[in-house]
């Protein structure tokens, strides 16, 4: 893949933005890179287009495997694994909201639980704090169940959600706009 320098912008940017969201570097950078790949690549391939070592990029594509956001495809009479990710930029939002729900929202709401009920009972009772553990408990509660009904719905209806969200809030800047004239 011969890369432009709207290629080499859009995945250096890409790795220093997955530095700011918990992704190593690297890790953001070759899934950039099969991104916008119009074929699957080898490791060779990753590894020459990006200047890193072969090592590097499979200890990424194993953690971009982790997270489901790629594939990998073999060739008869290739020995070679070819590395494909998504094209579609929700499938690829879904993936990674679902990963975060499971690796951080999920356990969070179960040490939440244990917490609320432990901060419930005990003595001396700190009814502050017990609260605040709830209300926690109670918005993470909210957001996973919102999670749960939006992840049914396939990307097209995600779209249209996401849309008419947009256009409620414009809605709703207007009517507020209104009742303080």
């Amino acid at each position: 893949m011969i890369l432009t320098n709207a290629t080499k912008q859009f995945i250096l940017h890409w790795g220093e933005m997955g530095t700011r969201w918990g992704v190593n570097r690297t890790v953001a950078q070759v899934h950039a890179l099969l991104y916008l790949s119009p074929e699957p690549l080898t490791a060779e391939d990753i590894a020459d287009a990006l200047s890193v070592a072969r090592s590097n990029v499979s200890t990424s594509l194993k953690e971009l495997q982790n997270w489901n956001l790629v594939q990998v495809d073999s060739r008869i009479g290739d020995r070679r694994d070819f590395f494909h990710t998504s094209s579609d930029v929700w499938t690829l939002f879904l993936t990674v909201v679902e990963q975060r729900v499971e690796r951080e929202i999920v356990p969070t709401l179960t040490m939440l639980r244990r917490c609320a009920v432990e901060a419930q009972s005990q003595r001396p009772a700190q009814p502050g704090i017990a609260a605040r553990i709830t209300a926690m408990q109670a918005f993470l509660e909210e957001l996973h169940g919102w999670y749960t009904q939006i992840s049914k719905l396939p990307p097209a209806s995600l779209r249209s959600l996401v849309n008419a969200g947009s256009n409620i809030t414009r809605f709703l800047a207007k009517s507020r706009r209104k009742r303080l004239d």
